[in-house]
């Protein structure tokens, strides 16, 4: 009884301030609190990593080098004073072997996937912060958990309360598939410049896959950055935002970036 009291408190505060989101801040409606952005990730997590078949996941220990610098990436975006939940989340990464795929994501919680077919095909670590940087704003902004409110509503947290474990099944299985909206990436993509701009690397650096995409032929882009908006205007407005803020870092690393190429299976 205490904790459907508890419940109906929050429901209705959260239904009062519901339109004071700020859309920079990745303020949109959302019913779900951060500790249920921590359960649903770890969630979706277990159900990733117990289908080996469709996410063929690389061993940490045996690809030690390439986890090491994916994971010092990572440090260097989590480090940047920009990720507003930098303490709360997991911010754990695998590396799912598939060099078909030209993929990345992260749940709800900070689990981050990044396929091996996605780190082969760009040419430099800064293009691959850029991605990850992108990532980790989806998780830091909730943009999942944002639009899981409007698909299930009020609903879902009285179903998750009572351990309606279809409804939680249901809820993991959709977050692994989600796309989000238009406002969402353009949230992402301007995040990913703002986390990078006090590092060493060049901030716009989440461009360059739609550089070489373009370059190759407009081959269609992976779900991961979706064409909402097109390419060629995420490209100018990640080139726009890094010197609109006055990002003065230019680092490239193209030939280190061939080390966690090499540490990755042939």
């Amino acid at each position: 009884m205490k904790n459907k009291i508890y419940l109906f408190t929050v429901l209705f505060s959260v239904l009062l301030f519901a339109g004071c989101g700020n859309s920079k801040g990745g303020g949109g409606f959302n019913l779900f609190t951060i500790d249920q952005d921590k359960e649903l990730g770890a969630q979706v997590m277990q159900e990733i990593e117990s289908n080996p078949a469709e996410y063929p996941i690389l061993d940490s220990a045996k690809y030690a080098a390439a986890y090491k610098y994916v994971y010092d990436i990572r440090n260097k975006v989590l480090n940047s004073g920009e990720v507003k939940h930098k303490n709360d989340f997991a911010w754990r990464i695998r590396i799912v072997g598939d060099d078909k795929t030209l993929n990345a994501f992260c749940t709800p919680g900070g689990y981050i996937y990044i396929y091996t077919g996605l780190i082969k095909y760009l040419e430099s670590e800064d293009a691959l912060a850029g991605v990850m940087g992108h990532e980790i704003a989806h998780a830091d902004l909730r943009h999942s958990t944002q639009q899981m409110t409007k698909i299930y509503g009020v609903q879902v947290l009285l179903d998750l309360l009572a351990g309606d474990r279809q409804m939680i099944k249901e809820i993991t299985t959709g977050l692994i598939g989600l796309k989000f909206s238009r406002s969402h990436e353009t949230e992402a993509d301007a995040a990913s410049v703002r986390y990078l701009c006090g590092t060493d690397y060049y901030a716009g650096g989440g461009a360059k896959f739609f550089e070489k995409i373009a370059a190759e032929g407009g081959a269609q882009p992976p779900q991961w950055l979706s064409t909402h908006p097109s390419p060629d205007n995420r490209i100018e407005h990640f080139h726009n935002e890094a010197l609109e803020r006055g990002c003065s870092g230019n680092q490239e690393y193209k030939q280190r970036y061939q080390q966690l190429i090499n540490a990755l299976p042939r």
